[in-house]
C-alpha cells in the first residue's frame, strides 16, 4: 500500500479534487479508535453469550469476527475502499453466523462507509463502491425478510391477530428497511458532506496563500515604483543644477586670468545652481517623507512651484550657462493639476540639460509651449549634431525618467533625430489623466 502525499493539491474548477493523506497523528488516531472498537466488540459479545442470546457460533469465531469487523479502520483512510468491502464481507458473515452482536459492529460500518465518502481519492469510485455495498445489503435485507415471511416459526413472537392497518410482518419489516435508509443515507450524507469541507477549507487557505502572495508581490511592486520614483526625482532636481554648475566652471577655469570679472559672474552663477539644487532636492526629500496621500491625490511630488510658469526662469538658468535658448507659448494656459505642471517642467528641464551634454557648443534650442483644447504640448529642438545616448543603456537614465514620466500622466513622449540635423524632443499631455 502506497502512502498517500500529505500535501494539499489545488482546488481547480472543473477538475476533480483529491483530498490528500492522512497526517500520522491522523493514522495513529485510527489505530486507537480500531483498538477500543475491537474491544469494546469483544466485550459486547461476551455479554450477549452470557445472556444466551446470539450463542449460536463458537467463542472462537466470534471473537474472530469481532476482531475483523472493527480492526480493518486502521488503514480506513489509507485505503477506506478496501477497508469498507473487507469490513461488509465479515459483517454480513457474522449475521449469517448468527453473531449475537450487533451495536458495535453497525458503529464500525458505518464509521467504514463515511469514510470512503470523506476520504476517498476517486469520487466515481467511492460512488460505485457504496452504491455496490448499499445494493447488496438490501438485497440480502430483503430476502431475510421473505425467509422470516415464509417461516412462519422464526419469529414467533410477532402477533399475527395483532389489530392493526399492516400484518405485523409488513410492519416488522418496514421498521427494518427504514432503519437500514437512515443508516446507510446518514453514512453516505455525512461522508460527502466530509469531503466537500475539506474541499472548501483547502480553496479557502489556497486563496488565502494566493492573496498573500499577491500582497507581496504588490508590496514589492510600490517598493520598486517608489525607489524609480525617488531616483527619478532625485536625478531631475539635481543633475539640471550640476550640469550648468559644471558648464560655469568650465567657463571660469578657462577665463579666470585674463578676465577675472567674467570668472566672477561664472562663479556666482555655480553658488546660485548649488542653492537652487540644495533648495530642491530639500524639497523632494521633504515630499517622499510625505504621506502617500498627497501622491495619491496628484499632489505635487517634488514639493516645490515648479511647473510651466516657470519655464522663463529654466531658460534664463540656460542662457546663462551659455546656451542660447528661445522660448516660444502658443495659447491660452488652461488649468492643470500639480503632477502636469511638473512633468512638463522637468521635461523641458533634463531636455535642456540634454542639449548641454550632448549637442555640443555651437548648438542653440527652441523651447516651445502649445496650450491644445486638452492638452499641453511641450517640444524642445536644438541645432546640435552630437549622438544622444539610447534611453536603456545605463547613462539614459534622463530618458527613462522622461518616459516614465510622460507614461504616469497618460501622456505620449517622442524622441528622436530630426531630417535636418538636432534632437527633438515632443510631449503631449492631457490635461486631465483618462480614466479606465
Amino acid at each position: 500500500m502506497r502512502p498517500r502525499s500529505t500535501h494539499t493539491p489545488p482546488v481547480i474548477d472543473g477538475v476533480e479534487w483529491v483530498r490528500p493523506g492522512p497526517t500520522s497523528t491522523q493514522v495513529r488516531g485510527d489505530v486507537v479508535l480500531a483498538v477500543v472498537l475491537m474491544a469494546a466488540a469483544a466485550a459486547s459479545v461476551a455479554l450477549h453469550r452470557a445472556t444466551g442470546y446470539g450463542d449460536s457460533a463458537e467463542w472462537g469465531w466470534s471473537a474472530l469476527w469481532a476482531a475483523g469487523v472493527t480492526l480493518p479502520l486502521a488503514a480506513r483512510r489509507l485505503a477506506p475502499e478496501v477497508v469498507v468491502v473487507v469490513m461488509s464481507a465479515v459483517f454480513m458473515a457474522g449475521a449469517i453466523a448468527e453473531v449475537g452482536e450487533v451495536l458495535i459492529c453497525n458503529i464500525a460500518l458505518f464509521i467504514a462507509i463515511y469514510t470512503v465518502g470523506a476520504w476517498g481519492r476517486s469520487r466515481v469510485r467511492a460512488l460505485v463502491v457504496r452504491a455496490v455495498i448499499v445494493v447488496i445489503m438490501f438485497g440480502w435485507l430483503l430476502w431475510t425478510l421473505i425467509y422470516f415471511s415464509a417461516v412462519q416459526d422464526y419469529l414467533p413472537d410477532l402477533d399475527r391477530e395483532a389489530d392493526g392497518p399492516l400484518s405485523p410482518y409488513v410492519a416488522y419489516g418496514l421498521i427494518n428497511v427504514l432503519t437500514n435508509l437512515l443508516y446507510f443515507g446518514g453514512a453516505w450524507y455525512f461522508g460527502d458532506a466530509a469531503y466537500r469541507s475539506a474541499r472548501a477549507r483547502a480553496e479557502l487557505e489556497q486563496r488565502t496563500s494566493e492573496l498573500s502572495s499577491e500582497r507581496e508581490r504588490s508590496r514589492e511592486q510600490a517598493v520598486a515604483l517608489e525607489r524609480m520614483r525617488i531616483a527619478r526625482e532625485l536625478h531631475d532636481s539635481v543633475a539640471h543644477h550640476v550640469s550648468v554648475m559644471g558648464v560655469q566652471a568650465g567657463a571660469a577655469r578657462r577665463v579666470l586670468e585674463r578676465d577675472p570679472d567674467a570668472a566672477a559672474s561664472a562663479l556666482a552663477s555655480i553658488e546660485q545652481s548649488a542653492r537652487d539644487a540644495v533648495d530642491e532636492l530639500h524639497g523632494t526629500v521633504t515630499a517622499l517623507r510625505a504621506p502617500d496621500d498627497a501622491a495619491a491625490s496628484g499632489a505635487d511630488p517634488a514639493g516645490s512651484t515648479l511647473g510651466v510658469a516657470r519655464l522663463p526662469h529654466l531658460v534664463d538658468d540656460a542662457r546663462a550657462a551659455g546656451l542660447p535658448v528661445e522660448l516660444t507659448v502658443v495659447g491660452d494656459p488652461h488649468d492643470v493639476t500639480p503632477m502636469v505642471d511638473l512633468t512638463v517642467y522637468r521635461l523641458a528641464q533634463e531636455a535642456l540639460t540634454n542639449v548641454r551634454k550632448h549637442a555640443g557648443a555651437a548648438a542653440r534650442a527652441d523651447v516651445r509651449v502649445r496650450w491644445l483644447d486638452d492638452a499641453i504640448e511641450l517640444e524642445v529642438t536644438d541645432t546640435g549634431v552630437g549622438d544622444r545616448v539610447a534611453a536603456g543603456s545605463t547613462a539614459g537614465v534622463g530618458q527613462v525618467g522622461m518616459r516614465e514620466r510622460v507614461a504616469a500622466v497618460g501622456g505620449t513622449l517622442e524622441l528622436g533625430t530630426r531630417p535636418r540635423g538636432g534632437y527633438l524632443v515632443r510631449a503631449r499631455v492631457p490635461y486631465r489623466k483618462a480614466s479606465r
